[in-house]
């Protein structure tokens, strides 16, 4: 149930009164069409942080945007490349212009408040050139008062809960596309959408520190994960899940004076 959450299910007028009763902070997920293992549906970068969101709207009174279920091109280092069927990527350009047309179209509403929740790792820089040059048309408009706060949401995760999570030892983000963290968030989340038999048993891919391009397909990861998610399990996902919507809801409240 979203609660009247969602800007897509509510009127105009709806939409509008909540906008000018309660100023509530406006939630944009932001994820990828890509692929997370033979395990994981291509969406994950987007259910997970749009069902965050859901949640923290709830805690905070907000309201959820539809998701920009886009974002720019995988990276070998970080989601396994971009030659993988199914991963469906924007350039750069084009994910700053879709995010700046957004936020000022928001405002344009009357929203004064936004939160950017991003869940793809590629995305970090666009999104962050998108909030700049939309505030800096909206300054030109005479809007100088919208605030736009972009936070990862596996970011907010404490160093307790890394350790019951990784009780092997946390491999670090890069490598945590398609693993045990965004795993074990969809077995609590959406379980029917994950297949735990095809999870690949390998040990981490290491890859050296540099990018060369063109990528070479036959350099990397073949199954699409950098490191197993054998270790997945509902439980874990849903400590992470509750810790992740705390915590953003904490920092939300304190960034806008909830």
């Amino acid at each position: 149930m979203s609660g009247g959450v969602l800007i897509s299910e509510l009127s105009w007028t709806s939409y509008d009164a909540k906008l000018k009763r309660d100023n509530p902070v406006i939630i944009l997920p932001v994820g990828s069409l890509e692929q997370h293992g033979p395990h994981s549906p291509l969406a994950s970068d987007t259910i997970i942080p749009t069902e965050i969101g859901k949640a923290i709207a709830g805690k905070i009174g907000g309201l959820v945007a539809p998701a920009i279920a886009y974002g720019y091109k995988s990276m070998p280092r970080t989601g396994g490349g971009n030659h993988f069927p199914g991963t469906t990527s924007l350039d750069g350009d084009t994910l700053v212009r879709l995010t700046r047309d957004i936020i000022c179209e928001f405002a344009r509403h009357g929203a004064r408040r936004i939160l950017i929740l991003d869940s793809h790792y590629e995305n970090e820089m666009f999104l962050i050139e998108g909030i700049d040059l939309a505030l800096k048309d909206l300054n030109s408009w005479g809007i100088g008062d919208l605030k736009v706060m972009k936070v990862r949401y596996f970011e907010f995760i404490s160093e307790a809960t890394l350790a019951k999570v990784f009780p092997d030892g946390f491999p670090g983000w890069p490598l945590e596309h398609a693993g045990v963290m965004t795993t074990s968030v969809l077995l609590h989340l959406r379980p029917d959408l994950i297949h735990m038999d095809r999870v690949p048993n390998q040990k981490p891919v290491i890859y050296p520190p540099y990018d060369l391009f063109p990528v070479d397909p036959a350099q990397g990861t073949q199954t699409g994960i950098l490191a197993t998610a054998k270790g997945a399990s509902p439980e874990k996902g849903k400590l992470l899940f509750d810790e992740f919507v705390d915590g953003i809801s904490g920092a939300v409240r304190e960034a806008f004076r909830l």
